[in-house]
């Protein structure tokens, strides 16, 4: 599945009313470990048809890093219907993200 671009305006609908596991990541463009990051999330969200990915830009949506205080970037967090049960910061190996979504 293709990753979304999550926004304060989209975040109901993508994430908190999506059925199923979503995957967000809360990333920023100036950040390194996030770029090391990114590479992955896009082949969790091509391999993962069952899994939604979804991309939150920190600076950009400061309300929502607020709202689930992201105080170290990258953070990803599981959503499973609506409800956040998993949080991972820092660069994290592929296989334990994945173990996270089944």
């Amino acid at each position: 599945m293709a990753e979304v671009t999550i926004t304060k305006d989209n975040f109901q609908a993508e994430v908190l009313s999506a059925q199923g596991i979503v995957l967000v990541d809360f990333w920023a463009a100036w950040c390194g470990p996030c770029r090391m990051l990114s590479p992955v999330v896009d082949e969790i969200a091509a391999e993962t048809p069952h899994v939604k990915v979804g991309k939150i830009n920190v600076d950009e949506q400061r309300e929502l890093a607020g709202q689930f205080r992201i105080e170290s970037i990258p953070t990803l967090i599981v959503f499973k219907d609506g409800l956040a049960v998993h949080r991972l910061v820092g660069v994290q190996p592929k296989e334990q993200i994945l173990a996270l979504l089944s």
